[in-house]
């Protein structure tokens, strides 16, 4: 066969081969630029081990902290039910316990108040509720919603209030009222910024929507709390 005449096929094969090449950076470009899911609808871990549960304990350098007072209870029930006649945080004059949330996106939670305890847990949601149980220097002992927890410094947590969706699909109305119209529907486990609340209502904010929910079906506030 003559030159000439095997150059069409070569030409063919030059031309497959460079649009294999050029295929490949234009598929995955398509698949980065793929829309993102809702992430007010997203369900990710709220807190995770620091260590493997059969590790030993690592030996502390100072003593462990004066034991709580009595008034510091236990985790509050769905509803985030709070005890009557709250007692004050010797540091700040606050009511114990109460709610607060997390400053950052990771915090970890310590057996004491010093960097030389252990931690127990890490937690890894920002704007996740918390409640204050106690108070020692700048240290303050919390527990979330499944009753983990630890002593946190201060720093890491902030005064606005937010809750957790402690029902599946709950539905937000445009009026505290359950026969008003729903403005969407928040699952289970969703965050979402406190408002206003009634004796049982609060208005929440959670993915661009904004309605009220019954405060039972929410964790991070009191049953006898009342926000303007």
């Amino acid at each position: 066969m003559s030159p000439q005449g095997s150059a069409a096929p070569r030409a063919a094969v030059i031309a497959a081969v460079l649009a294999l090449i050029l295929a490949v950076p234009a598929h995955r470009v398509a698949a980065e630029d793929a829309p993102a899911a809702e992430p007010a609808l997203m369900l990710r871990p709220l807190a995770r081990p620091a260590t493997p549960v059969a590790a030993a304990p690592a030996p502390t350098t100072t003593p462990d902290p004066a034991p709580l007072p009595a008034s510091a209870p236990a985790p509050s029930a769905p509803g985030g039910l709070l005890p009557a006649g709250p007692a004050l945080g010797p540091e700040t004059n606050l009511p114990l316990p109460r709610f607060v949330s997390l400053k950052t996106g990771e915090g970890n939670a310590r057996r004491g108040p010093s960097l030389s305890h252990r931690i127990d847990w890490v937690f890894l949601r920002e704007d996740m509720p918390l409640m204050i149980t106690a108070e020692y220097g700048h240290w303050r002992r919390v527990v979330d919603r499944e009753g983990l927890g630890g002593w946190v410094h201060y720093s890491l947590l902030s005064g606005s209030r937010t809750v957790i969706v402690d029902q599946d699909m709950l539905p937000l109305h445009i009026r505290p009222d359950p026969g008003a119209p729903e403005v969407a529907r928040l699952e289970q486990g969703v965050i979402a910024r406190l408002g206003r609340c009634d004796p049982a209502w609060c208005r929440l904010s959670a993915g661009g929507y904004r309605g009220w929910a019954p405060k039972t079906a929410l964790w991070g506030v009191g049953a006898d709390e009342i926000l303007d």
